[in-house]
């Protein structure tokens, strides 16, 4: 499929040519999801600890005979039952079941993302930007002038060093490199720009099924 470049000078470019193995693609929701909160089980730090009845420090002692009391049997006082003894199936820290997706339906789920953002228009092609923009102005012109606020700009590395002082401040524009695009920022923003290289980069990625 051929997209028609961007240029932020406004000068006049070619198109460019991408597979339909990237952009058009029927979307699995199911697998998007599963993807999203892989990514956010990553992020989120689980440092919530609580202590266990092995954990909690007190004497082992049975606290009442295990018959004739009357009474249920109870072996020591750090028993999850009493108020100061562990807890039950509490979180454990550092210690915690993260779900496993493997790198192919990862691949396939980014793929869809951007399938999705194709489908809704909202997917955009910039041509590498070779030469530094110190001014936001410039940049935001250049945003307000294609209708592209709250985008997320997937760049190549040489286009990221040239555009990172004039886009970091401008609200709801978030730069990545193409290495870290994860499907979770495609669909937080809503318009998606890739550089001509970082396309191409992630095409790489995701048609190579070695990897």
């Amino acid at each position: 499929m051929k997209f028609k470049l961007l240029d932020i000078a406004g000068n006049k470019s070619d198109s460019i040519e991408v597979s339909d193995k990237i952009i058009n693609l029927k979307v699995n929701y199911k697998l998007i999801k599963q993807v999203i909160d892989w990514h956010l089980n990553h992020t989120k730090p689980r440092t919530a600890k609580t202590k266990q009845r092995n954990e909690i420090r007190g004497s082992t002692k049975k606290i009442v005979a295990q018959k004739g009391s009357g009474g249920a049997r109870h072996a020591s006082k750090k028993a999850p039952l009493f108020v100061g003894g562990g807890v039950a199936h509490g979180p454990k820290g550092a210690v915690y079941k993260v779900k496993k997706i493997n790198k192919k339906a990862r691949k396939l789920a980014l793929a869809q993302s951007l399938s999705k953002k194709n489908i809704d228009k909202n997917l955009y092609i910039l041509n590498d930007v070779k030469d530094e923009i110190k001014k936001t102005k410039i940049f935001n012109r250049f945003l307000l002038d294609n209708k592209l606020s709250n985008s997320l700009i997937v760049s190549d590395k040489v286009s990221e060093k040239n555009i990172n002082k004039s886009a970091r401040n401008i609200k709801n524009v978030k730069i990545v490199s193409d290495i870290g695009a994860n499907i979770y920022d495609l669909f937080k923003y809503k318009n998606v720009i890739l550089t001509s290289s970082s396309i191409r980069n992630i095409e790489k990625r995701i048609l190579n099924e070695k990897d």
